[in-house]
Order: C-alpha cells, then structure tokens, then sequence
C-alpha cells in the first residue's frame, strides 16, 4: 500500500497499527503520533518512513517516540531523515502556498521515492 501524502502516511501507519495484512508501510512526511503505541506489535509489514530534519510538524520528540514504539513492537523499520527538509517535500505546488517549514525539495522527493521501491522490491518483488 503506498499513499504520497501527509495524512496518507498518517493513516496507513495506523491501518498497520490495526494488524491489516499489510506487507510494506511507507509514509512520506507522515504524523508518527498515535494514541496507542503498544497497537504496534500488531503490525505485520515492514515500515519506511521518510521525513525531513526540519518539518514543523513532526518535532524530533515526535521521531523519537516513534523510533521507541517500532523498537518495542521489535520491527523491521526505516525512519529516513533528510537535513534541511521541511514538510511537503515531494509536493511540487507546496512552495506556491508561501508557509514557513513547507517547501519541496526535488533531491529529497528523488531519494524518498528510491527508498519506497527498494523496500518495494525487498517486499513484493521488483517493482
């Protein structure tokens, strides 16, 4: 399952957190916030996250919550960052709405997506 998108990630972080038979979860500028972490144990894919270092929306506490609910749940995860990234990386438009932390950043958007189909090809064959 892939969603480019910001709540799409969100809410297929969360679809896994549910235990759906997922084989891979990738997430780009996603929330990582949930109400409840322990629901990560319930998680069957692997887990790719891709974020930029300074996004507004996604603090570094935020990341590290993260990084503890997927070592807790003991699972084969990714949480890429890139330095001097904001949110809305792989959004071309975004620059147009002019808000502070959201830009796109085309080398990212580039990275990002290789490291969704390595795991692609990792998980579901070569894509």
């Amino acid at each position: 399952m892939l969603i480019k998108a910001s709540f799409g990630g969100t809410a297929v972080l969360e679809l896994g957190r549910s235990g759906a038979d997922l084989k891979a979860i990738v997430g780009f500028h996603s929330g990582l916030v949930t109400a409840r972490p322990q629901d990560a144990t319930n998680i069957r894919a692997k887990v790719l996250v891709c974020i930029g270092a300074d996004d507004p929306i996604i603090p570094p506490e935020q990341r590290a919550d993260f990084e503890k609910e997927m070592k807790a749940a003991n699972l084969d995860w990714r949480l890429q960052l890139y330095g001097g990234v904001g949110h809305s990386f792989t959004n071309p438009a975004i620059d147009a709405r002019g808000r502070k932390g959201f830009f796109f950043h085309e080398a990212t958007d580039r990275r990002s997506w290789n490291a969704m189909i390595e795991l692609f090809n990792e998980t579901l064959g070569e894509a």
